[in-house]
């Protein structure tokens, strides 16, 4: 063992996790009929090792174009996010204390106050993420004598990682009432489906696919009216989380807010937090008061609640909202309004300081997306680099740039590895030449 771990030197991870996986390692060398000699056991120990210490959390160049990529974390938190989370973590906070009596306060209260302004609604709260939010409503209102959920088989879809949105309805202990056809329904198709055992509707925003063609639904303010005249909850699933005006942008299309929403005469509405918004991962409601202190009172939701963290880091990001300053603030916004003549002057500093290396390096255009199950028509124009390899395979290329520290990501097309300019950030640009320059120097 430490012949072995003298032969590994110095790993960068503690001693129990090397010695560990050198202890995995030899079990399995053992099983094998043919066992390499001692050089041959540490590589493939010290190989081991390096595939385990890739995995811890660590922060990444994404150069694929995706701005809020679900795989590298979706939106990055702005600086003053950052600063905050910072200053919560290291210290002691009013997380639940009333400074003003000395006694113990109410969890988020401020924050609550301040979503509720910022979406336009009576009341709001907050939860570990938005698929939580779902099911907390539909435990409330589908509990009990009235366990059906009225949705629109059109709006039956799969959300990142493989989630299907009746398989979290169903995982609620909800019963679904599916009505229309994928790609055809009414009014009339939810009247029909109203019945005692009705707990409520929901609307689930399509925004990570579109439909085209022969395609009908009600618009919100008839599924709304129809609610109210039977006493029946409407909820919306918007997902995505837009606060500001997403068409300005160019290439964008227009998403739904959760003012907008609630306008049309929904009752609730749920949305992330890490998506548009540009926040850490939670799942938002809005709404009616009476509705958001019931959610709060369901012995569920503490199983869901937020921990100081993400309620410190979401309250700063939504007071930038406020204040007329996210925009500028929230990476993610940022990102969307970068000319491409801006993004092509990196480029060619970049390329310039390839100089001498053994590859072809040009600057290329692309559509950059949204990313996130949000706004999939959306093409931003976007500047990438593109680099040919001699004498190294594209695979090879790419995979020594994701072994790098930090881990630079892009994408192999056209015979080309690439990366695009829209989605890594102006300071990262000297890191993206060092990993180049590591991937093809003296090894």
């Amino acid at each position: 063992m430490e012949k072995i771990l003298q032969a590994l030197g110095t790993l960068g991870l503690p001693r129990p996790t090397v010695v560990a996986t050198i202890r995995r390692e030899l079990a399995a060398l053992r099983t094998e009929e043919a066992v390499p000699e001692f050089d041959g056991v540490v590589k493939r120990i010290r190989a081991a090792v390096d595939h385990l210490r890739l995995t811890r959390i660590q922060p990444v160049i994404n150069g694929t174009g995706i701005l809020i990529h679900t795989n590298l974390g979706r939106s990055p938190l702005g600086s003053e996010a950052i600063e905050t989370l910072a200053m919560i973590a290291a210290n002691y906070n009013n997380l639940e204390y009333d400074i003003v009596s000395g006694e113990r306060g109410s969890r988020a209260s401020y924050l609550e106050h301040n979503l509720a302004l910022l979406c336009g609604a009576e009341a709001a709260t907050v939860v570990n993420n938005c698929a939580a939010a779902l099911v907390l409503i539909l435990r409330h209102f589908t509990s009990g004598e009235k366990p059906e959920v009225i949705i629109s088989r059109g709006e039956l879809v799969q959300i990142g990682g493989g989630f299907r949105i009746p398989e979290i309805l169903e995982a609620s202990g909800a019963r679904l009432r599916e009505v229309g056809t994928t790609n055809n329904t009414s009014v009339q198709d939810y009247e029909q489906a109203i019945n005692p055992q009705t707990g409520m509707m929901l609307k689930v925003h399509r925004s990570n696919f579109f439909m085209d063609g022969f395609v009908e639904s009600p618009v919100t303010e008839e599924l709304s009216a129809l609610a109210k005249q039977r006493r029946i909850p409407f909820v919306e699933d918007l997902g995505s989380g837009a606060m500001v005006g997403t068409e300005t942008n160019p290439g964008v299309e227009h998403e739904p807010t959760p003012a907008e929403v609630l306008k049309r005469g929904v009752d609730l509405v749920c949305f992330s937090g890490d998506k548009l918004l540009g926040g850490p991962q939670a799942g938002i409601i809005a709404g009616e008061a009476k509705l958001v202190e019931a959610l709060k009172r369901e012995p569920f939701f503490r199983a869901l609640r937020c921990d100081k963290l993400i309620l410190s880091t979401l309250q700063t990001t939504v007071d930038l909202y406020l204040n007329g300053e996210a925009e500028n603030s929230i990476p993610v916004l940022a990102m969307m309004r970068i000319s491409p003549s801006e993004l092509r002057t990196r480029a060619e500093r970049i390329i310039a300081a390839l100089g001498g290396l053994p590859l072809k390096a040009r600057i290329g255009e692309s559509k950059a997306q949204i990313g996130g199950g949000t706004l999939p028509r959306s093409l931003i124009p976007s500047i990438t680099v593109e680099i040919i390899p001699e004498g190294m395979a594209l695979s090879a290329c790419a995979a020594r740039l994701r072994s790098g520290a930090p881990p630079v990501i892009g994408y192999i097309s056209g015979g080309r590895f690439t990366l695009d300019l829209r989605t890594i950030f102006p300071r990262q640009d000297p890191d993206v030449v060092r990993a180049i320059q590591a991937c093809f120097g003296p090894t």
